[in-house]
């Protein structure tokens, strides 16, 4: 998600991630990417979940949301709101968490929270090299 944020201005990002639907709808196509494996049975098929953009396992009836195992996931703040504080970490790393609260209008603790959890993913990506880890620590 973080090259895709790169790729975009405000702008294009408001229009895109208007609503929480188009964060699902957007979430569920990069997270499973046209195949899905059910996380309990290893099956590959399925049907629509009760939720929006939802998967239900057609074998077990595992039911898996867009937002599950990702930093979404158990979010209390709407997903349009989360994706922005995303996109602003992604773009500016060193942005404060004072200053997203004031852009979003969300408490600055819950900004806090967030962004910590954001810079705790982007540290535990494989692809990056020990002094971009470093660097991310340094946010934190």
């Amino acid at each position: 998600m973080k090259s895709f944020f790169q790729n975009i201005n405000i702008q294009k990002f408001d229009i895109q991630f208007a609503d929480d639907e188009k964060c699902l709808e957007f979430l569920s196509q990069q997270k499973w990417k046209g195949k899905y494996i059910c996380r309990k049975c290893g099956n590959t098929n399925f049907c629509k979940g009760k939720t929006p953009f939802s998967r239900r396992c057609t074998k077990c009836k595992y039911e898996e949301s867009a937002t599950a195992n990702t930093i979404f996931h158990g979010c209390k703040i709407s997903l349009k709101k989360a994706f922005k504080i995303v996109f602003l970490v992604c773009n500016k790393p060193e942005i404060s968490t004072y200053k997203l609260s004031e852009n979003i209008d969300i408490r600055q603790m819950t900004c806090w929270k967030f962004k910590k959890r954001i810079t705790k993913c982007l540290e535990n990506r494989s692809d990056l090299t020990k002094f971009q880890k470093d660097e991310i620590k340094k946010m934190i």
